[in-house]
């Protein structure tokens, strides 16, 4: 029998630009977060101010491992408290280790490697952003992830549709997908590289006062590693959503351009 059920018109949501630099975007990422696993694994730990050692008390994170008549057990202190992560944290595959080795490139310890993958695609991440940049200055594409005054008041009820699981196919993006994006965009990966840079020291020497401003070198350090978990957080979120609104259509979008609106939407631009 022929499917009956109403479908939606097909539109060109997607440019090529947004594309290009969303599959860019997805494997420099991927990359940089198992390379900067790696990078941490040398000093498996976070700080706040300038400097760090015996002699400072301002650590708020440390993966560690600790001898015990059960073997190595993985301990991870966060605040004052202490947490067993043995197997995933602090130790794991019998050696002390921050992060396991099925999480880093290199898998085995190889900071120097690391480092070379590791500042290659954050060049390559800063360059796709720039060019992004550049082509949604020239073809308007920013304005649509700027929530407008009706968004803003649409946020309610955007929530609870999401929360419902009722989620409308529009030519236009939705609040929270705006609001989501806009912060990536202009909020999380700008910083990401801003904070990277904070831990070079040639930037440093050309430019002293942005470290200054965001508090020293290990609080930059603390905030890059920030970053990075809340753009993991945001990376299951997007995959979750992607699999409940119907893969096909949303990989259509992002392969193609084209994507189908839900029955009874309109496929008017503005």
């Amino acid at each position: 029998m022929a499917d009956t059920a109403p479908r939606g018109p097909l539109v060109y949501r997607q440019r090529l630009a947004t594309r290009l630099t969303h599959w860019a975007w997805a494997l420099s990422l991927f990359v940089l977060l198992l390379t900067g696993l790696q990078i941490f694994n040398a000093h498996p730990g976070l700080y706040l101010g300038d400097q760090s050692g015996f002699e400072f008390n301002n650590a708020v994170l440390a993966l560690s491992a600790r001898d015990t008549p059960e073997g190595l057990r993985g301990v991870t202190w966060v605040l004052g408290h202490e947490f067993d992560t043995t197997g995933l944290l602090g130790a794991s595959g019998g050696e002390m280790r921050g992060f396991p080795s099925w999480a880093t490139i290199p898998s085995y310890h190889d900071l120097a490697t690391g480092r070379v993958i590791h500042f290659f695609f954050a060049w390559l991440l800063t360059g796709t952003l720039l060019l992004w940049l550049l082509a949604s200055l020239l073809n308007g594409h920013w304005r649509e992830l700027i929530p407008t005054g009706r968004d803003l008041r649409a946020l309610p009820a955007d929530v609870a549709d999401h929360l419902r699981l009722r989620l409308h196919h529009r030519r236009r993006y939705n609040v929270l997908q705006k609001l989501s994006y806009a912060g990536v965009l202009f909020v999380l990966l700008p910083g990401m590289i801003v904070t990277g840079l904070c831990m070079s020291p040639s930037f440093n020497a050309a430019a002293p006062w942005l470290l200054d401003l965001l508090g020293g070198r290990q609080t930059a350090r603390t905030l890059h590693f920030l970053g990075m978990s809340l753009l993991v957080l945001f990376f299951v979120v997007h995959l979750l959503m992607v699999v409940l609104a119907g893969p096909l259509n949303e990989l259509r979008s992002i392969l193609t351009g084209w994507y189908r609106l839900s029955p009874g939407e309109s496929s008017d631009a503005r």
